[in-house]
């Protein structure tokens, strides 16, 4: 069990995906509709923690660390394909969730994976949240590679992005451990730069083939989803709300965590009523 700073309990569960161990975040939550939480590359799925326990009082919260990410294992065979972050998704239900459709919460990587999970499996898929990610991507984590094994300290660890001109120094910084070697980053980082050139491409047929209710989610200033590809994204997809935050980045659920938790809520909220 992981303690809180909220004083609740999270517990911390595994499952088996393929030949691959992976990690989840039960945040709890007595109700039967089920909110899952996909997070970004490099990122894991306490990023959305202080979210989840707000929402787990009309929502059971499950987030889950995808291939690669935070406690779950690395793929020996740098398989980091779309199909199989897909698969992991879709395990997760079957084993884990008894097969019931769910809501999906998004962020960059665990966007794309959000709304094509939704177009291919559309019966496990109640709705869908999407951070901060279009559907014409040029993705490029080559930069992961450059970044040590371990770092001496902290301070060096998070210097070591610095160095290589990063500058979203917490994001990255988020999902770190520290054992007998050093600080390390609990990302595949070698595996990254092959997510990275997996997620790129063109997806509209997976954008437009899906029928269940988008909040498409984009910061203003984000240098991944600028606001034409956002807005066309909505207009040419039925069933889609945009909404932009003017002074917030990539990642939105950390720059802005009160505005993005009340455009969620309201989002939730609105497919309770349906």
């Amino acid at each position: 069990m992981l303690h809180s700073q909220d004083n609740q309990f999270v517990t911390r569960k595994y499952f088996r995906s393929g030949n691959m161990k992976l990690s989840y975040l039960d945040f709890g939550g007595e109700s039967s509709q089920v909110l899952l939480l996909l997070h970004g590359h490099m990122n894991d799925a306490r990023t959305f923690s202080q979210l989840a326990l707000k929402w787990k009082e009309d929502w059971r919260v499950i987030g889950l660390d995808q291939r690669g990410h935070g406690w779950s294992e690395h793929s020996s065979e740098a398989d980091y394909s779309r199909e199989s972050y897909l698969e992991d998704i879709l395990n997760l239900i079957r084993t884990e969730l008894g097969g019931q459709a769910v809501t999906i919460l998004g962020h960059s990587l665990g966007g794309i994976n959000a709304y094509q999970f939704a177009s291919r499996h559309p019966e496990f898929v109640k709705a869908v949240i999407v951070e901060d990610i279009g559907v014409e991507i040029h993705s490029d984590l080559s930069f992961a590679e450059k970044l040590p094994n371990r770092s001496d300290s902290l301070e060096e660890l998070r210097a070591s992005l610095e160095r290589i001109g990063i500058k979203a120094i917490d994001y990255f910084a988020e999902s770190v451990f520290e054992d007998e070697k050093g600080w390390g980053f609990r990302s595949d980082l070698k595996g990254m730069k092959i997510s990275a050139q997996n997620i790129s491409g063109i997806w509209w047929e997976d954008w437009l083939t899906s029928s269940c209710p988008i909040l498409l989610i984009q910061g203003k200033k984000s240098f991944v989803l600028d606001s034409s590809q956002a807005e066309l994204m909505a207009s040419r997809r039925p069933n889609t709300k945009l909404v932009a935050f003017e002074q917030c980045g990539h990642g939105v659920h950390s720059d802005d965590p009160s505005g993005y938790y009340q455009v969620v809520t309201n989002f939730l909220d609105e497919l309770q009523l349906r």
